[in-house]
C-alpha cells in the first residue's frame, strides 16, 4: 500500500505537482486526428494536466493547440471561427494563429502596436498513429518527436476507442497492467477455448487457459518495465506454460498482449487530478479490425454508447446501465463492453483511490512495480532531477512488442516479444517482486 503522501505524488498532475511536471517532459496525446481532420473545421476542446486548451487545423492544414481562452477578455476560442489561417474569437474578433501569434485585432486602432506585444499560449504539435501530440514542457527542451509503438510504418491499420473517465489516471493505468482481473471481470468477453493462441471474434476474445491465478515476474527496462503472467494452458500443462507479456512504457502507455488479428495498446492521459482520457488502440499491418467494428466490440460507438463529444451514456449515476436480467442468464457483469466493465471498477474506487487502505497480494506485483517506479520518478523531478525516460531511448518505441503464446516450460520469457536483441539479453530483473501487504 502507499502512504497518503506517496498517493498524492502518484496521482496529482495539476499546477506544479511533480507528476504533472514529469508528464510535461513527454509528448502527450491531445486528441484524435479524426477530431481535427478538416482544415478550417470546428475547434476541439482539450483538457490536459489541468489546462483548458483548444485544438484546430488551419486553412493550410497546420495543427494548432492553444489556450482555450482568448488573451483579450478570456472568452472561449472553442466557439471561435476557424478561418483564413487562424482562430478568430467571436467577442472582439482577435485572431490567433497556430503558433500563438495575434495576427488580427479589429477592435484596436490601426496604429496600435498591441498585437506585437501579445503572445498567446501555444504548444508545439505533431501528428502520428491517429493522434495529435503536444509538447507542454519548457520550450528550450523540446525533444525530437518519436512515433508510438503502433505507428512503425505508414501502412499500419489503426482503430481507436476514446472514452473520458471520471477518476485519476493512475488507477486507470493500473487496470491495464492487472492481468489477474481479466479472468474474472471480463470472463464473458475473454473466454477459455481449445485454441493454440489468443484469438478474436466479433463478440469475444479466446484464450488457451482456464487459469485465473497467474504467476507474475518483472523485468525492469529503460522505458519502464515488462512483466509476464504465467498460466497453465488447457493442453500440455505438464510441459508448457501459457505466457502473456505486457509492457509499461512510462509514463502513460501500456502494450498488452495481442491476438491473432491485431496488436493492442492503451493510453491513459491525465486531464486533471480526477479525470482521464482513456484510449484503446487496435493496430495491425494486415487486415486488423476496422474502426466501427472495434468501437462496437468495446461498447464505445459514437451515437450509440457515446455522444459526438465522446461522453458516455453509461455512467456511475445510472450504474453503467448494468443489466441484472442478463446476469441471471450468464453474463458475468451485466455491463456491455470490456472498457465499460473496467470503467465501472475504476470510478467506483473514487475520484482518487485511497491506496493506504488496500491489501495487495501476489497478483499485484506489476501494480507495485508501477507505483514504485512512478513515485520515485516524481520525487526525482520534485528534487530537480530528470524526468523518467524523457531522454532519447536506445530502443525506439516502434520496436517494442508485447507477446502471448504457449511455450515449453524451460523458455526464458525475457527473450520473447521484443524486436531488439540487446534488450532481450539485458535482464535487469526477471524475478518476481514480493507481494505487498
Amino acid at each position: 500500500m502507499l502512504t497518503r503522501e506517496e498517493n498524492d505524488l502518484l496521482c496529482r498532475v495539476e499546477g506544479d505537482a511533480p507528476m504533472g511536471l514529469l508528464m510535461r517532459r513527454h509528448w502527450i496525446p491531445a486528441c484524435l486526428s479524426e477530431e481535427v481532420a478538416e482544415p478550417d473545421g470546428a475547434p476541439v476542446r482539450v483538457r490536459l494536466l489541468g489546462e483548458d486548451l483548444v485544438a484546430f487545423r488551419d486553412s493550410d492544414g497546420r495543427l494548432g493547440v492553444v489556450d482555450e481562452h482568448c488573451p483579450h477578455r478570456r472568452a472561449s476560442l472553442a466557439l471561435g471561427r476557424n478561418e483564413e489561417s487562424g482562430l478568430r474569437c467571436l467577442y472582439h474578433g482577435w485572431k490567433i494563429d497556430v503558433d500563438g501569434n495575434v495576427i488580427e485585432m479589429p477592435s484596436e486602432p490601426r496604429a496600435s502596436c498591441l498585437a506585437q506585444k501579445v503572445r498567446h499560449t501555444a504548444y508545439p504539435s505533431r501528428e502520428a498513429g491517429g493522434f495529435v501530440w503536444v509538447w507542454m514542457g519548457p520550450a528550450g527542451e523540446i525533444p525530437e518527436f518519436e512515433p508510438p509503438a503502433w505507428a512503425p510504418s505508414a501502412n499500419i491499420r489503426t482503430s481507436v476507442v476514446k472514452i473520458p473517465i471520471g477518476c485519476n489516471w493512475a488507477q486507470v493505468l493500473e487496470g491495464a497492467i492487472d492481468s489477474a482481473h481479466s479472468s474474472t471481470l471480463h470472463s464473458t468477453d475473454m473466454v477459455p477455448a481449445r485454441v493454440e493462441s489468443a484469438g478474436a471474434t466479433a463478440k469475444q476474445w479466446q484464450r488457451p487457459s482456464t487459469d485465473k491465478a497467474p504467476r507474475l515476474q518483472i523485468q525492469r527496462t529503460e522505458f519502464g518495465f515488462r512483466y509476464v503472467a504465467i498460466r497453465r494452458p488447457i493442453e500440455n500443462a505438464g510441459t508448457h506454460d501459457y505466457l502473456r507479456i505486457t509492457l509499461f512504457v512510462a509514463p502513460f502507455t501500456t502494450l498488452i498482449p495481442p491476438n491473432n488479428l491485431y496488436n493492442l495498446a492503451i493510453l491513459n492521459i491525465p486531464q486533471d487530478d480526477t479525470h482521464t482520457l482513456f484510449y484503446f488502440i487496435a493496430w495491425s499491418d494486415k487486415e486488423g479490425i476496422d474502426q466501427e467494428a472495434w468501437r462496437k466490440f468495446c461498447g464505445a460507438q459514437i451515437g450509440i454508447d457515446l455522444d459526438n463529444n465522446f461522453r458516455r451514456i453509461r455512467t456511475l449515476a445510472n450504474d453503467f446501465l448494468q443489466d441484472r436480467s442478463a446476469m441471471k442468464l450468464g453474463h458475468f457483469t451485466g455491463i456491455t463492453g470490456i472498457p465499460n466493465q473496467d470503467i465501472a471498477m475504476w470510478e467506483t474506487m473514487g475520484a482518487i483511490a485511497d491506496r493506504s487502505r488496500e491489501r495487495l497480494g501476489a497478483s499485484d506485483v506489476a501494480i507495485v512495480e508501477f507505483r514504485r517506479i512512478m513515485v520515485d520518478a516524481a520525487r526525482a523531478v520534485r528534487e530537480g532531477g530528470k524526468a523518467i525516460v524523457a531522454a532519447p531511448r536506445r530502443v525506439p518505441h516502434v520496436k517494442l512488442r508485447s507477446f502471448e503464446g504457449i511455450v515449453p516450460k524451460a523458455t526464458n520469457w525475457t527473450t520473447l516479444g521484443v524486436a531488439d536483441e540487446e534488450l532481450a539479453s539485458r535482464r535487469e530483473s526477471a524475478d518476481p517482486q514480493p507481494a505487498a501487504d
